[in-house]
């Protein structure tokens, strides 16, 4: 059996950080408890992780983002996806709701605030990026 995501399953994530905060999208249909989020979408044929999270930020959250480095993959625990998640540095825009089909609110939070938009923890590779470059 091939271990390798179905592309379809494939989804690339931005851990977009700015001026001590980190980047979070609230999808307008929530998945079990998953609401809050990275900004995230599948990836698309020919398109790498890197490119897709950076497309998938600019279409959601209407910022322009530069991948930094690779932070990780693994199977989402609660949506079964593949993820890849990529550090992200904002190089222009606003953030706001660009998809209204897809994104109901947009959110700068603060590290100890995290908790309380993603009360089940982060992905490790994630939250150790997070600590590092949100500890003031």
């Amino acid at each position: 059996m091939n271990s390798d995501a179905q592309p379809e399953r494939r989804v690339a994530a931005a851990v977009v950080v700015h001026e001590g905060r980190v980047l979070l999208v609230r999808r307008q249909v929530g998945e079990g408890q998953l609401s809050w989020q990275f900004p995230a979408g599948k990836v698309e044929p020919g398109e790498t992780c890197e490119e897709a999270a950076v497309r998938e930020t600019k279409e959601e959250a209407g910022v322009d983002v530069v991948a930094v480095a690779p932070l990780g993959e693994r199977v989402h625990p609660i949506t079964a996806w593949q993820v890849s998640y990529t550090a992200c540095q904002v190089a222009g825009g606003t953030a706001h709701v660009a998809d209204t089909d897809e994104i109901a609110e947009v959110a700068w939070v603060t590290l100890p605030e995290i908790p309380r938009y993603i009360p089940y923890g982060l992905f490790k590779p994630v939250q150790r990026y997070l600590d590092v470059v949100l500890r003031s």
